[in-house]
């Protein structure tokens, strides 16, 4: 493979990625901001309290800002293994890493 080769494939590695990510976010139930604020939260009471294996912590950050679609967003979450608030920080997270 020649210099030219491998840096056609390194642009087309590098598209592939920006597309799937903005494929992700483009898909999310809320805000990319707002996922964010949400772990933040988790970080803050969960380490100051244990997980009592609910999303109980993540109801009440979403009702806190006014999001209406609560339902859709816990379904999208235990579809990524988020089916409590520490499962939510553990697993889902690191997909918008």
């Amino acid at each position: 493979m020649n210099k030219e080769e491998k840096q056609r494939r390194k642009i087309l590695l590098e598209n592939i990625r920006i597309n799937t990510k903005k494929q992700f976010e483009d898909n999310l139930p809320m805000s990319l901001d707002k996922f964010k604020k949400l772990f933040d939260y988790f970080d803050k009471e969960l380490s100051e309290n244990e997980c009592d294996d609910t999303n109980k912590l993540t109801q009440n950050y979403l009702n806190s800002i006014g999001q209406n679609n609560i339902e859709n967003i816990l379904e999208w979450l235990a579809n990524h293994n988020g089916y409590c608030d520490c499962e939510i920080l553990a697993n889902v997270e690191e997909l918008f890493e």
